[in-house]
């Protein structure tokens, strides 16, 4: 299985939150399964770290440290994600979801989210 993980999912990895279920923590440590990290959540993080609306126990230079020494894979954004987010319906105005919904449509990748609305979007949720 190839999965991006949603930024919160990211988080949750990290930090060893319990919110992570052990399907879903099996799932990432499944040497079978390729793990994919958008840029985007990197981004996300420098944002709401910034302005108070996330606080976690890892620096940025952390967290991209670690996804980057993982077996994970760092997927950048690229002209066609972009053009994608383009044509796709409103069910979810978020910048940052709606870029990794593209991504995942995009590079046919399962996408691992709690976000229900990312449903709406015909994309394999994890």
């Amino acid at each position: 299985m190839n999965v991006l993980v949603d930024t919160h999912v990211l988080i949750w990895m990290l930090e060893g939150d319990i919110r992570l279920s052990p399907r879903r923590r099996r799932i990432l440590s499944d040497p079978a399964n390729q793990v994919y990290v958008s840029v985007l959540s990197f981004w996300e993080i420098a944002i709401k770290t910034s302005n108070g609306k996330l606080s976690i126990s890892k620096s940025l230079n952390e967290v991209i440290n670690e996804v980057s020494s993982s077996s994970s894979v760092i997927l950048g954004v690229d002209p066609m994600h972009t053009l994608a987010v383009s044509a796709l319906p409103f069910h979810h105005r978020d910048p940052f979801d709606r870029m990794l919904i593209a991504q995942a449509q995009i590079e046919f990748l399962d996408l691992m989210t709690s976000d229900s609305a990312f449903s709406a979007y015909g994309i394999n949720l994890v």
